[in-house]
């Protein structure tokens, strides 16, 4: 069995673990790039859709190559029709732009490589290797070829189902109320505000919601989320999408030029994202927004920080659980304080009804808040309907 070397390895090329491949790149260290398709960006379940804001803060630059759409703001919907605008920089880290997000998977993939990490496609990960209840590599598949990859230290990178990150003894099992099942197509032929991403709330989407996200004048991504642990049989969540387009006149005249399902986290992150040998980062390391099921942004500032740790590591040589901490300490004060928050405000959102909903859309619409976080609009709501509130008091 043929054996490589490399002072990390990082599984999983999607945004997440392409950037702490080229953060760990920068600081000298020799980097390898695991991912087990053909083509980096190629089968995502997403919508696309991220901010400028959080662009900017993971350092990465608009390029007109990878944007599909600039948006302006998001509307929110409740089940009564009401609708709630709020521009693009008050409107979280979903809205912005909508992404080509194959072009802009491959373009961090890209600048990873620039700063000299090495890619390897058609390679699976398929169990870690220990020595001494340390993680000291990887055991692989690539081109059919078994192959052992022997690192200082291995990156999870592999989404939410990571795999990696169980094999390296991390508890990664999830609730079925913590796990939102999507589908989505690009429709086109359809009449739309292509400068508003969209989001629809209510029982029309069961614990989750309907999306809008523009890809051009007449075509979009349009998809649904809806909580496992609300489905009762197979293709029920693909048939609440069907209902609700149909019953839009704006979008039932329009075509499918692609159709993709998937799953996605809505859960607290991990209570540990390092062991000796071993980082997690974006879903695997569940910093998906349980609110919303957003992750790129998320994803890429735990790299970020990732990365410029184990940079640091190298320097060292040093992997240690101890070591690693530091990474572990920047992505939960960057990240925690909100996810927990979105995640115990989600478990509370499961228990209102389609009227409850409308109540706090007409309020919130009347207050006005200047950024939609949930923190702010508990506070909205606070002062005219105290009874709404009740249940989120833990919240504010």
């Amino acid at each position: 069995m043929r054996t490589l070397e490399y002072d990390i390895v990082v599984v999983g090329a999607g945004p997440a673990g392409s950037m702490t491949a080229r953060n760990a790149a920068k600081g000298g260290a020799r980097v390898l790039l695991i991912e087990k398709r053909q083509e980096i960006g190629a089968s995502l379940r997403c919508a696309e859709g991220v901010s400028n804001a959080g662009l900017e803060k993971v350092g990465i630059k608009p390029d007109k190559r990878w944007v599909s759409t600039d948006v302006s703001g998001a509307k929110i919907v409740s089940p009564g029709g009401k609708v709630l605008k709020i521009d693009e920089k008050n409107a979280g880290n979903e809205v912005g732009m909508v992404l080509e997000r194959h072009l802009f998977d491959k373009a961090v993939a890209a600048d990873a490589a620039r700063a000299g990490a090495e890619i390897m496609l058609k390679t699976s990960a398929v169990d870690v290797i220990k020595e001494d209840g340390i993680v000291k590599g990887v055991k692989a598949i690539s081109y059919g070829e078994p192959i052992t990859i022997k690192a200082g230290c291995v990156v999870a990178a592999d989404g939410y189902e990571s795999q990696v990150a169980r094999w390296a003894g991390i508890d990664t099992a999830l609730k079925t109320s913590d796990i939102t099942t999507c589908f989505q197509y690009r429709l086109t032929n359809i009449k739309h505000e292509r400068e508003f991403c969209e989001f629809v709330i209510g029982s029309a989407a069961p614990g989750g919601y309907i999306w809008v996200f523009p890809k051009g004048d007449d075509t979009a991504n349009v998809g649904i989320g809806v909580l496992l642990s609300k489905l009762k049989k197979p293709g029920e969540v693909k048939m609440y999408l069907d209902k609700w387009i149909k019953s839009d006149p704006r979008f039932s005249c329009g075509q499918p030029l692609e159709a993709i399902a998937g799953a996605v986290s809505v859960s607290p992150p991990l209570e540990k994202t390092i062991a000796d040998g071993l980082v997690i980062v974006g879903d695997a390391a569940r910093v998906i927004d349980p609110i919303t099921g957003g992750g790129i942004i998320n994803g890429l500032l735990t790299g970020k920080h990732a990365g410029n740790v184990l940079a640091k590591c190298y320097q060292s040589k040093d992997y240690s659980e101890e070591s690693l901490q530091e990474y572990e300490d920047l992505w939960r004060e960057d990240l925690e304080d909100k996810l927990y928050r979105n995640w115990m405000a989600k478990e509370k959102f499961l228990t209102l009804s389609d009227k409850t909903l409308d109540s706090v859309m007409e309020t919130i619409a009347e207050v006005g808040v200047e950024k939609v976080t949930v923190y702010n609009l508990l506070v909205a709501i606070k002062d005219r309907h105290p009874e709404l509130v009740k249940e989120f008091e833990d919240l504010l």
